[in-house]
């Protein structure tokens, strides 16, 4: 299950407007699961206010989670000397890429993964060690998925990697495979970021691994690699590089852009489900840093990271 309550340092990307139920929705930078507050409730209006003022003054605040629930059950501001701290740590993507409007049901899977031809990301420039097959690729996504949490036996990285947790930690979960595609295959990695915040959009999907519930979030991110691909067909050689994700927590195995992108509107789960934009930026990306998906914090050190999966490491997805 969900932890039953936590106490973050985060930023209020927006605060959303009331659902047909009437509850307000807030969204954080730091979290990809979208948590909802009543404001019938005396306590939780006063909840409401302090989340806008935060977001409309751009300042850091301490909230008191619970995601099992997925309410905010307390907000209050920094001190001075924790204000400085975030301040002083905190480092951003120097000019990040824009992100791109999308509807899934118009693009042709067939060419929209073909790095260079509809994907063109000045991320891609900043690395040519592309991976050389399919094969490797595969070798490096069991691999990570064999560090999760969920697995007997130590992980053979610290601290083990909470796959089997997929209402929130992608950030983290994305950034460590990014060390481990890096530091240990040498290949390049970038990371690429769904989003629904347009209105009162959701990412939805089935948790399919883990017990089959719904999960729904406001972005998630993983790692993208280039994955090089050759074919012969008759006289004709092919070469070409398809831009591929790997996320253990969704899938079995190493899967195209498209095929993850659509998974993550599964309308079963949320009738409304809505992939809003997806944007490719460099793996020092770690979480966004606005509600539009312009601005991405990093976490070049992985203490934000490693603090993260250690939090997750026992937790579960469904009931």
């Amino acid at each position: 299950m969900p932890v039953s309550k936590e106490s973050a340092i985060v930023t209020v990307a927006a605060v959303r407007e009331p659902t047909e139920d009437g509850a307000i929705e807030c969204v954080f930078n730091e979290r990809e699961q979208i948590f909802a507050l009543s404001p019938t409730v005396k306590a939780q209006a006063a909840v409401v206010e302090r989340l806008r003022a935060a977001f409309e003054s751009n300042v850091p605040v301490t909230a008191t989670l619970d995601p099992g629930r997925a309410t905010v059950q307390k907000v209050e501001p920094l001190s001075e000397r924790e204000l400085r701290q975030f301040e002083r740590t905190r480092t951003m993507v120097e000019e990040p890429d824009k992100p791109v409007r999308i509807k899934l049901d118009s693009i042709d899977p067939t060419t929209f993964n073909i790095v260079g031809h509809k994907l063109d990301f000045t991320a891609f420039r900043l690395c040519n060690r592309v991976i050389p097959s399919y094969s490797v690729a595969k070798t490096i996504f069991d691999f990570c998925a064999a560090q999760s949490c969920h697995l007997p036996g130590p992980p053979a990285v610290t601290p083990c990697i909470p796959f089997q947790y997929v209402i929130d930690g992608c950030y983290a979960r994305a950034h460590k495979m990014r060390q481990i595609i890096e530091d240990k295959y040498g290949y390049c990695c970038e990371k690429v970021f769904s989003f629904a915040n347009q209105g009162n959009d959701r990412l939805a999907v089935l948790a399919g691994k883990w017990g089959g519930c719904c999960v729904t979030w406001w972005y998630h991110v993983a790692p993208l690699v280039r994955v090089r691909i050759r074919l012969r067909l008759g006289f004709i050689n092919l070469d070409f590089v398809l831009a591929m994700v790997i996320d253990p927590g969704m899938f079995d195995k190493p899967v195209l852009l498209s095929t993850w992108l659509g998974a993550q509107e599964h309308v079963p789960c949320w009738p409304t489900a809505n992939v809003s934009m997806y944007s490719i930026q460099p793996g020092t990306a770690y979480t966004p840093a606005n509600y539009a998906g312009t601005a991405f914090a990093t976490d070049p050190t992985y203490s934000s990271t490693n603090a993260t999966l250690t939090n997750y490491a026992n937790l579960t997805t469904c009931p």
